[in-house]
């Protein structure tokens, strides 16, 4: 009864111990015996301090990859995860064209029906060429100061982190469309006004969308790259197109052409593609080897569209690319000074004249691509650069204004939350915010090529307009 509190293994240990004792008492050989009992009275004694061991059930659940099992982190962690309760809420997505049904169609049809009405209208109008000149910077800050965030500018258009965000070109009616982290794809039409048209998601992709663009021949077409395939959404025809499909891990792309026939597509994992959508099948023309251990962004030059920018980790690279091929090629020229992992890099958007990078070492520099010699370094403002729980570190990217050659726009983790308007002077021209509307970081941010439209979004998924 005094050894209840032991474990069933220690009491059998014992009564085993015990009888081999009494068996050696028996064959009377006392010393023996006596060291026997000694070891017992000492085991007992030492057993006794030991903490009961966890029963089986007691025991916490081994933890699952969140990522894989397709379930948005929490802020505590997870013990239990129902991975077959996850994979039935998240199915893979089929390969091949996909109708465009969005998730919520049984109970809000006749809204979705309005919203592609919408999108297809708004298309069919021919946008007017934006005007090309740069206004100066005190006409520029004026507008800026004019541009507000209110609540109903407010709305979570996808469920997760948004990881990437194109606007469509409409003077007439503002149109957003969001990519995050589960492949949704939500669609906003922010100047609608109602609650039940406004947003509605799709499904088109498995794994996280990284990037998406309205094609700037046909804003139509709504192009979204994912890990493992490129499609297109079409919303004359109502169906999401695969163009390309590999299991090359995608991480951005970039059109190559005006027509957007052809697309410059980085992987995570270093080679870039090329995709002409003209040619039959899902396979890229050329995969290229560029030498980069990791391959975050690419962006095509706007004037003259064979050159690229490439970065990864420390590199930032400019390829030609009418001479890429599998293996061995060597850039134009790099952009050096790096010191950790680059997030993006792109060229300014009239000339590309510049260009700025962000980087982990919590520093924008921007360059002059005419020399490729490094203009100015200057701190980031802000204590680090964005990181998110249970997932692979995204900092923030810097985007240039499409309507101003020399201004570019940034999330900060500076407070109050705020997007920052950067001069490629270094000086800083403008900080969005607003107290009671925005309190989180807008790591992904976009804006209208002609009007004084800048959407933010977060990592839970909303979207704010200012």
């Amino acid at each position: 009864d005094g050894d209840s509190h032991l474990s069933p293994y220690e009491r059998k240990r014992l009564k085993n111990i015990t009888e081999n004792a009494k068996f050696f008492a028996a064959l009377k050989l006392h010393e023996v015996s006596a060291r026997l009992n000694q070891l017992t009275t000492k085991r007992q004694s030492h057993v006794t301090k030991r903490a009961k061991p966890k029963k089986v059930e007691d025991l916490p659940v081994r933890r699952r990859s969140m990522r894989l099992l397709r379930v948005e982190p929490l802020d505590f962690p997870l013990l239990e995860t129902p991975a077959s309760l996850a994979a039935e809420e998240y199915p893979q997505v089929p390969v091949g064209p996909l109708p465009m049904v969005p998730e919520d169609e049984a109970e809000n049809s006749k809204w979705t029906e309005a919203l592609l009405s919408t999108w297809m209208r708004i298309s069919e109008l021919k946008a007017e060429d934006a005007d090309s000149g740069t206004p100066d910077i005190k006409r520029y800050q004026e507008s800026l100061s004019s541009m507000m965030l209110r609540e109903e500018n407010i709305r979570k258009v996808v469920k997760a982190r948004v990881c990437s965000m194109a606007i469509h070109p409409s003077k007439s009616t503002i149109l957003v469309a969001a990519g995050d982290k589960l492949g949704h794809v939500g669609l906003w039409n922010v100047s609608c006004g109602t609650e039940e048209e406004g947003a509605h998601t799709f499904i088109p992709h498995s794994f996280q969308v990284n990037c998406m663009h309205f094609s700037p021949c046909n804003p139509a077409h709504l192009l979204s790259l994912s890990n493992d395939t490129l499609r297109c959404g079409d919303v004359t025809r109502a169906v999401f197109d695969e163009i390309c499909r590999g299991e090359e891990n995608f991480s951005c792309f970039d059109f190559l052409e005006d027509n957007a026939s052809t697309a410059i597509v980085a992987q995570w994992d270093g080679p870039v593609a090329v995709v002409d959508r003209r040619t039959p099948g899902m396979s890229s023309e050329l995969s290229a080897d560029i030498g980069f251990r990791r391959t975050r962004t690419v962006h095509v030059h706007p004037v003259n569209k064979q050159y690229f920018l490439a970065a990864g980790s420390v590199d930032v690279c400019v390829f030609d690319v009418r001479y890429l091929k599998a293996k061995g090629n060597k850039p134009l020229s790099s952009l050096t000074g790096h010191t950790k992992s680059v997030a993006s890099a792109y060229f300014s958007p009239l000339t590309g004249s510049r260009v700025v990078t962000v980087c982990a070492d919590d520093k924008l520099r921007i360059f002059n691509s005419k020399n490729i010699q490094v203009l100015l370094i200057f701190k980031k403002q802000s204590d680090k650069i964005k990181t998110h729980k249970n997932s692979q570190p995204k900092p923030g990217w810097a985007i240039w204004d499409p309507k101003q050659e020399h201004c570019f726009l940034v999330g900060s983790m500076a407070q109050p939350r705020q997007i920052q308007v950067f001069q490629d002077t270094g000086a800083l021209l403008h900080s969005f915010c607003n107290v009671d509307c925005l309190s989180s970081v807008c790591s992904i941010n976009v804006v209208h090529p002609s009007q004084n439209i800048l959407v933010g979004g977060n990592s839970s998924g909303r979207l704010h307009v200012f």
